[in-house]
């Protein structure tokens, strides 16, 4: 086998700062041979070079952010200086808040923010309920027919069905889940689309449509004063901010619209998704989980939850955070110069054995012991940290644990196959179907 030679510094203006270190080139060129994943290379890069590292794709090189202090420093501390240039789903999410920039994103983000938070959550609490309780229904069909059901499915039906209720106050019916079926399509999709706008757009230009015709009739409808049977829903709000605001124009309501559709259900429905596949290697989990408490009680929620915190260590919903460094710093003592690509990479800060005991194993008693997990800001990101941090946080945690304080008690997936392996696109899913039966779940005392 063919040695590399370490590299030497990347060039770099004078300054206090070291220059940052940079994955020899016969190393990325092997990568690329190989035809490895970019997972791949980030992870020889964090290896060889560290926390702070650097490898060349093009004419310019990329600054890979892995370790705890280089992550809070990018995101937290000097946001302002590692901007965001675009996001990579703005074709299909177009100037909603998780593409917008500057003093746009500023106003959308206010407005959002207070639905997520507090009293704001209280108001979605029932609608996470009721979406619970329809899911946990039909699995209950499912187990007395011995259906095979697809877990991934059943997960997405049960996220998009509570983001639904909480846009527009009506539970999900079945013609508006065919139609929106060309969401997940498209965010698939992106990654390999072509890098031209246009040729990318009409790639997917029939989803799209499909996505903006029904973006449009419940806009149409909740403008006419329909209300659904839940109330009001966050649509209500962007439509009330639209009478005082004239930058909240019918294309930007549907670009929100749109945005917490996908961020709303695509992340949770993953999360779970490996959480069952998680569980299925790791059977014992569930029972500590379900012997932590009574049904209800305040242990066995922060078992579950805790279930959903090493999930998302394992597969964070932003598993990379690109930024772009819009003027010259010194990150981790090392010299960044303005126009720098800087990726954070969630996913191996997650995986970092210097930040996590043992973190190849599934261990959610990271999350219930204190002094188990690393207490460092920057070494659990999975929403990512600092003012662009997922709004969706805490809406995320609670639907996910309102559905396994139901599900898991009662029910454990029998899998027929198992994903061959990891997509690293938009989020970090599952490659294949996840097709199961369910068998009874034993009852294990607290």
């Amino acid at each position: 086998m063919a040695t590399h030679a370490r590299p030497g510094p990347l060039p770099g203006p004078s300054s206090a700062g070291r220059r940052v270190p940079e994955l020899d080139p016969g190393l990325v060129g092997a990568w690329r041979d190989g035809g490895g994943e970019l997972i791949d290379l980030f992870a020889q890069a964090r290896q060889r070079l560290g926390g702070v590292a650097a490898f060349r794709l093009g004419p310019r090189p990329t600054v890979l952010v892995t370790g705890a202090p280089a992550v809070q420093h990018v995101l937290a501390l000097r946001p302002d200086r590692y901007v965001k240039r675009s996001h990579r789903a703005r074709l299909l999410i177009g100037d909603g808040v998780l593409a917008a920039t500057g003093e746009a994103w500023q106003r959308q983000r206010k407005l959002l923010q207070s639905q997520f938070t507090g009293p704001g959550m209280r108001r979605y609490e029932q609608r996470i309920a009721g979406a619970a309780r329809t899911t946990a229904a039909r699995w209950a069909a499912y187990a007395r027919s011995g259906e095979v059901l697809d877990v991934g499915e059943e997960m997405r039906r049960f996220a998009l069905d509570t983001i639904w209720r909480s846009l527009t106050g009506h539970p999900l019916d079945p013609a508006t889940e065919r139609e929106l079926a060309a969401v997940p399509t498209v965010v698939a999709a992106l990654p390999q689309l072509p890098s031209d706008g246009a040729a990318a757009r009409q790639a997917v230009s029939a989803e799209l449509a499909g996505i903006d015709a029904v973006a449009a009739r419940v806009i149409a409808a909740a403008r006419a004063g329909e209300v659904g049977p839940d109330g009001p829903g966050l649509l209500h709000v962007l439509l009330d901010a639209a009478g005082t605001r004239p930058e909240y124009t019918d294309q930007l309501i549907r670009d929100e619209l749109v945005t917490l559709l996908v961020a709303g259900h695509e992340t949770t429905a993953t999360t779970l998704t490996w959480l069952y596949l998680l569980l299925d290697r790791n059977p014992r989990a569930r029972e500590r989980a379900l012997a932590a408490g009574a049904e209800g009680s305040p242990e066995r929620r922060q078992a579950v939850q805790a279930l959903v915190s090493e999930t998302l260590r394992f597969y964070p919903s932003a598993w990379i955070l690109p930024r772009c460094a819009a003027q010259d710093d010194v990150l981790a003592g090392y010299e960044i110069e303005a126009g720098t690509d800087v990726i954070v990479c969630p996913y191996l800060t997650h995986r970092d054995p210097g930040l996590w005991e043992d973190p190849g194993r599934f261990d959610p008693g990271r999350f219930t012991t204190p002094g188990r997990r690393p207490a460092h800001p920057g070494s659990y990101l999975p929403f990512g940290i600092g003012p662009r941090a997922c709004l969706g946080l805490q809406f995320a945690l609670r639907e996910s644990t309102a559905l396994l304080e139901q599900l898991l008690p009662a029910y454990v997936p029998r899998f027929r196959s198992l994903p061959a392996r990891a997509v690293y696109g938009l989020t970090v899913r599952p490659d294949g179907p996840t097709p199961a039966v369910l068998a009874g779940g034993e009852a294990v005392a607290p």
